[in-house]
């Protein structure tokens, strides 16, 4: 089960407030240990810390290792795009900051609805299919975090897109609004291959409470929170590769060593799994993943995802974690907008692959970190 990709979204930071203070030195590191693993697939998108992953890359892996032994993944950015003309200048960009003459895999990110009809306006499929044409691209597809009626209407009228890549993971496999199944299904019933983001959706399955862990552990009592997350993904047979945007070495090793040593799932597995999900999610308060989509946008420059993180993990915790929690965020609003600062714009809704009510959660998390309020 060689399906792990590295995805380099949330790489190691210097500066834990700084997605621009890569830790070069640990990123050469960890795609050296990815390499000689055996293990060669690399995920990287135009915004990935503010436009800095996709030179660290080259870095790392282009001028260090031979070009046979890595594939590359980038991105058009169609919520950036306002016209034609700016295909080609962002193309040409990428192509220089990676430090390469073509890519192997080139995709359309983040269709959705309002997204798909961009697409469409600005022939951004008819782009794709031109720098295949080319040369400069080897194969072609899209990143899609949107409902399986569109996703069908989409490889119905694109054919000739290869690939799909989708958030999957056990929490979001029946949610009703994600719709991670039946996204998988109407792949698999269109002949695509599948690519996966966000199996431990953004950390958010990483570490889970005792009373969930101890059903897991019944099955396979030296796997990690992450590790069942990570198979869950990986065991779905159409399913290529499973990225992981690993931050640190720790993680990397840890991942490693789960899809080189553990078998797939069985289905009593994943029954439990699926069962620890209804329980988590009367415990999860926002079910955010952290992508920082929502950020850039924002005109009072509040750190949303972390907010949300802090108070899943007062909602989690309970009380006890009040004063830890406050003490973070109240260092967040020395350089960030508070979360009580929200003008109600939308901005960041309109980039949310969630597809979540940022607003009204910002309010909740406004009473619970600024006004000390009960849930």
């Amino acid at each position: 089960m060689k399906k792990l990709g590295f995805g380099l979204m949330r790489l190691p930071l210097l500066n834990a407030d700084d997605p621009k203070s890569i830790d070069r030195q640990a990123v050469c590191r960890m795609a050296d240990l990815f390499l000689e693993r055996g293990f060669g697939y690399f995920d990287t998108a135009y915004p990935y810390h503010d436009g800095l992953s996709e030179v660290v890359f080259r870095e790392a892996v282009v001028k260090r290792h031979p070009r046979g032994s890595y594939t590359i993944t980038d991105k058009l950015p169609l919520y950036l795009l306002q016209s034609e003309a700016q295909m080609e200048p962002i193309f040409r960009q990428q192509l220089e900051r990676l430090g390469l003459d073509c890519i192997d895999y080139y995709w359309l990110h983040n269709v959705g609805t309002a997204s798909y009809a961009t697409a469409g306006q600005l022939g951004a499929f008819e782009f794709l299919c031109e720098k295949k044409e080319q040369g400069q691209v080897r194969h072609i597809g899209f990143s899609f975090h949107d409902r399986a009626d569109l996703l069908d209407r989409v490889l119905t009228e694109h054919p000739e897109m290869e690939f799909v890549q989708l958030q999957l993971n056990y929490l979001d496999w029946e949610d009703a609004n994600i719709q991670a199944r039946l996204c998988y299904e109407t792949a698999v019933r269109h002949g695509k291959q599948i690519l996966v983001m966000e199996p431990v959706k953004g950390g958010t399955l990483a570490s889970l409470p005792e009373e969930e862990m101890a059903l897991l552990r019944r099955h396979r009592p030296d796997l990690s929170a992450a590790g069942w997350a990570l198979l869950f993904a990986a065991s779905r047979e159409q399913v290529m590769t499973v990225l992981s945007g690993m931050s640190d070495e720790r993680q990397m090793k840890e991942n490693l060593r789960v899809v080189e040593e553990q078998p797939p799932l069985t289905g009593e597995e994943e029954q439990t799994l699926l069962q620890v999900a209804e329980h988590l999610r009367t415990k999860i308060a926002i079910p955010c993943t952290a992508c920082r989509y929502c950020v850039a946008g924002c005109p009072k420059h509040i750190a949303i995802p972390d907010y949300f993180s802090l108070y899943n993990n007062l909602r989690r915790f309970g009380p006890q974690q009040r004063d830890n929690v406050g003490a973070y965020y109240e260092n967040l609003t020395q350089t960030h907008g508070k979360a009580s600062d929200c003008v109600g714009c939308g901005a960041c809704e309109a980039h949310c692959p969630q597809h979540l009510s940022i607003r009204n959660y910002l309010k909740q998390t406004a009473d619970a970190l600024e006004r000390n309020l009960d849930f």
